[in-house]
């Protein structure tokens, strides 16, 4: 096994424990959603080795920054795309006045009539740019008008690793950008 397909390996063990199951490997994660670095280790056993050092090369290098490590680097989190129920403690912000959502063209009736929704997850995820939209690799670009929906009351967050989120877009804030 090669030193790429072990961190992708990682990559996706970590996105898997600590966004949707902890519970496949009896994993605790706080209110907050940090896990024990050394119980992580333990408990990854025998589906994955994992090493303190493997798991801060996954967090500093990860493109879409999808974890954080505490200050000390005993725990772990994900910074959002939860499944399950944390309070990731984001108080609310005032975004820019548009930000971008890429998606599959053949959701785009469903989202025409319905709005953005976040399905499995606890929020819709936002990118402040079209480039970071396009990276989810998805052909349609929406515009959100989140400026005005902040205007009348949604409430939106800015996770730390600067991806925003709100709970619901209503389709009337939505326009194709490409």
């Amino acid at each position: 096994m090669t030193q790429s397909h072990d961190f992708t390996k990682a990559s996706k063990f970590l996105n898997f424990v600590l966004r949707h199951k902890p519970e496949a490997i009896n994993l605790t994660l706080d209110e907050h959603g940090w896990a024990s670095v050394i119980e992580l280790i333990e408990k990854a056993k025998p589906q994955i080795t994992l090493t303190s050092i493997l798991i801060k090369q996954v967090v500093i290098t990860n493109d879409k920054k999808r974890f954080s490590l505490s200050g000390d680097e005993q725990f772990i989190r994900a910074n959002q795309g939860h499944s399950i129920q944390v309070d990731l403690k984001l108080s609310p912000k005032e975004p820019p006045t548009m930000l971008y959502h890429g998606t599959a063209s053949r959701f785009l009736d469903s989202i025409k009539q319905e709005g953005l929704k976040p399905g499995q997850r606890h929020h819709v995820h936002l990118s402040s740019d079209i480039e970071t939209a396009t990276t989810v690799g998805k052909p349609v670009i929406l515009g959100v008008a989140a400026g005005a929906m902040h205007q009348q009351g949604f409430e939106f967050f800015l996770s730390s690793n600067g991806v925003w989120l709100t709970a619901h877009v209503p389709a009337n804030f939505l326009e194709v950008v490409s």
